[in-house]
């Protein structure tokens, strides 16, 4: 079950990292669903793999901001890519976190 949670989670991820980029509320929704779906685990197990491919996309989008900045500025970008980091990843985790986690709820009650 452990192997088959992370997989969904990571697929969901790479889902709504990829429709993202293309149409940003469905993306992040889609890529929950998706995780919610692999899990088979009903609603709790939907929404905590939806919660988590969300974070997760959170997580990469502040990576990339802070290595974007250090590269581009140096030891400004770097403190600027850190404040905007943390400013960027508490929202892109309620953002992206939420729609995933209700894209996860919904995939975990219709597999139910």
């Amino acid at each position: 079950m452990a192997d088959n949670f992370w997989t969904g989670v990571i697929v969901g991820w790479l889902v709504g990292l990829i429709l993202g980029f293309l149409l940003p509320v469905i993306g992040p929704l889609i890529g929950g669903f998706v995780a919610g779906w692999m899990v088979r685990g009903g609603i709790g197990n939907g929404a905590k793999a939806g919660l988590l491919a969300g974070i997760l996309g959170a997580i990469v989008i502040a990576v990339l901001l802070l290595v974007g900045g250090t590269v581009l500025l140096g030891a400004f970008g770097f403190i600027a890519g850190l404040g905007t980091s943390l400013v960027i990843i508490v929202m892109a985790f309620v953002y992206q976190g939420l729609l995933s986690m209700i894209g996860g709820v919904i995939a975990g009650a219709i597999r139910r």
